[in-house]
């Protein structure tokens, strides 16, 4: 499988690429600088000055952009409708690194996880920014796009356990009562789904969650 990371020096996307690569897949980091991964094909390019030529030809695109400056929270949905714009009509698959606040809290699907009160309010601008992205990814219809959102902790440093809970729209905790994951496991899960790709088993035009065991 040919799989395509964008932003692949961020800490997400380097474990993406390193995970894809001990699987024996075939990777190319995208960065704007020095390439910094384990992947073996590099493009070195601008996000908004990719083309569909750049893309084209992968099976898979994991867009691990990521941005927290309040100047730039923008960024995430400009980018991602680049990216749509450029793989409108091809084949080739895009999984986004999401955010846990659009997870619903209730079955109606009215009250999200940014909405309750212990939302800590430090990460409200970038939790609505990636709800702007989710937003319009739900009008998409001419991508084959899911957008994987981590567990509401998302651990940075946390072990890479290699089990995690695959969820859906709905906020999800494990038999502990917690909702957290590691980087590193969400890693396994980003690769586990792009590895779905073609298969009926592949969540297509889907908002999906994941949870550590």
């Amino acid at each position: 499988m040919k799989i395509a990371v964008v932003a692949a020096n961020g800490r997400v996307g380097r474990l993406v690429v390193e995970e894809a690569v001990k699987r024996g897949e075939d990777v190319t980091a995208i960065v704007r600088g020095e390439n910094k991964t384990c992947a073996q094909h590099v493009i070195q390019k601008d996000i908004m000055d990719l083309t569909t030529d750049d893309l084209k030809d992968f099976d898979v695109v994991v867009d691990a952009f990521g941005t927290w400056a309040p100047e730039t929270l923008d960024q995430h949905s400009a980018t991602i409708k680049h990216l749509v714009d450029i793989l409108a009509g091809t084949d080739v698959r895009l999984l986004i690194v999401g955010g846990a606040g659009s997870l619903y809290m209730n079955p109606e699907h009215t009250v999200q996880l940014i909405d309750t009160p212990d939302f800590p309010d430090e990460f409200k601008p970038l939790a609505s920014a990636q709800n702007v992205t989710l937003d319009f990814l739900r009008g998409v219809d001419d991508v084959e796009w899911t957008f994987v959102s981590p567990a509401a902790d998302f651990q940075a440093e946390g072990d890479r356990t290699g089990d995690y809970i695959l969820a859906g729209e709905e906020f999800t905790v494990n038999d502990k009562g917690e909702s957290q994951i590691s980087y590193a496991d969400y890693a396994i899960a980003m690769v586990d789904e792009a590895e779905r790709t073609g298969t009926p088993e592949a969540h297509i035009r889907e908002r999906i969650s994941v949870v550590g065991k």
